[in-house]
């Protein structure tokens, strides 16, 4: 456990605050969209990560620590100095410190959706705002709440992340939960992260994901030239014209689904129609893993679980937005700084007018990108991470970003 005296004088601070500042929150934000309950258990979650960090270098010079942990640990420090210096994200304590978790996940995200609906119910904070997830520091806690949705008819997922941010009111650590992923998700991470520190709009989780889905791929592109690996970029760049056909293909479910929902039809008409739906879905994932020679553990849980409509939701909210942030960042010629002023720039704008610049033409589209993915059928969790953070660590999805973009009682 870290002491006082081991700790510098603002971090000491920040932890002694750490734990009034969220109980506080907690108390005084309680809205009829959260509870006391659920957000002290955030509150104390927090509390306890924040309370167990050490330096990563007190770490890497413990003799106690393994070789293994020293090499990734050592990897983190150079990525997350190169994240400030190079690709100008913020400057500040967040992921200089490491932390022990002693369970698979720090968080487990809840996605719901109406039984006949593809729109994530939303859940509302302090700081964060509305998002279409709901986080718990216990697995049990998570599967206690999913349960109870499901008992009210929602569609629901549960997705283990093992990373999130605080948006830079809190010096988030590095947590043990990101270990399994590799020193490229472990980058990877680190640039998603932070770019919700440089931007976030409450209550618009497309818009959020998106950005930082953008800016960890460029990141993680800069970071392979950077270290002379430029030879995995095309590979991954392979990877991620593959993720993007299984982004279209769940696009175009979730599309017929939407059509489906709107129409007249008698309800029972609608879940038997349903049921067919995501029975196509799941052949259509199996052949295009044929088609492309990749296998994805990942799909086999959703697919023994029963696909439903909180699946596609949540890959909706990673991915729609992406092609128009891509479409940014060549406008401004792959300049960073310039790519968030105008991205800052659209945040301002009415939600209406940023939707229809970046997320009009959210479908997918295949072939080659000027990006890389950190998330990928290929990765062997980085998701949240998500990465197949939000899985099996040697299943590396697209669907592993799901990370925990927000504050604590959210991530």
């Amino acid at each position: 456990m870290l002491t006082e005296k081991a700790l510098p004088a603002r971090m000491r601070t920040a932890r002694k605050a750490a734990r009034l500042a969220l109980l506080g929150a907690a108390l005084a934000a309680v809205s009829g969209c959260t509870s006391t309950m659920y957000l002290l258990q955030a509150a104390d979650g927090e509390w306890h990560v924040i309370h167990a960090r050490k330096p990563i270098v007190q770490v890497i010079d413990d003799p106690q620590t393994p070789e293994r942990l020293i090499r990734e640990l050592a990897d983190v420090r150079e990525a997350r100095d190169f994240a400030s210096r190079e690709l100008k994200l913020p400057d500040n304590d967040s992921y200089r410190t490491y932390v022990k978790v002693d369970r698979p996940y720090v968080v487990w995200n809840v996605v719901a959706t109406p039984a006949l609906s593809v729109t994530p119910k939303q859940w509302c904070f302090p700081i964060a705002g509305c998002v279409a997830y709901r986080g718990y520091f216990s697995q049990k806690g998570a599967q206690a709440f999913a349960a109870r949705l499901r008992q009210r008819g929602y569609d629901v997922v549960i997705e283990g992340v093992p990373a999130y941010s605080t948006l830079g009111k809190l010096p988030d650590p590095v947590m043990s939960t990101m270990m399994p992923y590799g020193s490229d998700e472990l980058a990877a991470m680190i640039f998603h992260e932070l770019a919700h520190q440089l931007l976030y709009i409450p209550s618009d989780s497309r818009f959020d994901e998106a950005f930082a889905v953008t800016v960890e791929d460029e990141g993680l592109k800069r970071w392979l030239e950077y270290r002379g690996q430029a030879g995995r970029i095309e590979a991954l760049q392979k990877q991620r014209a593959d993720d993007r056909q299984f982004i279209a293909l769940l696009r175009h479910t979730r599309d017929r689904l939407a059509q489906l929902y709107a129409s007249k039809a008698p309800r029972r008409t609608k879940l038997r129609r349903k049921r067919r739906i995501f029975g196509d879905l799941a052949l259509d994932i199996r052949a295009l893993e044929r088609r492309l020679a990749v296998h994805s553990p990942l799909y086999d849980k959703w697919i023994a679980e029963g696909l439903n409509n909180a699946d596609l939701a949540s890959v909706g909210t990673y991915y729609d937005c992406v092609p128009g942030f891509e479409r940014l960042l060549r406008q401004e010629h792959g300049d960073l700084p310039r790519f968030y002023g105008a991205a800052r720039n659209l945040a301002r704008e009415p939600r209406s007018r940023r939707d229809a610049r970046l997320c009009s033409a959210a479908a997918p589209q295949t072939g080659s990108s000027a990006s890389v993915t950190s998330g990928s059928l290929h990765r062997a969790p980085g998701a949240v991470h998500l990465t197949a953070n939000a899985a099996d660590p040697a299943a590396r999805s697209l669907a592993g970003r799901r990370r925990a973009p927000s504050s604590a009682p959210s991530p």
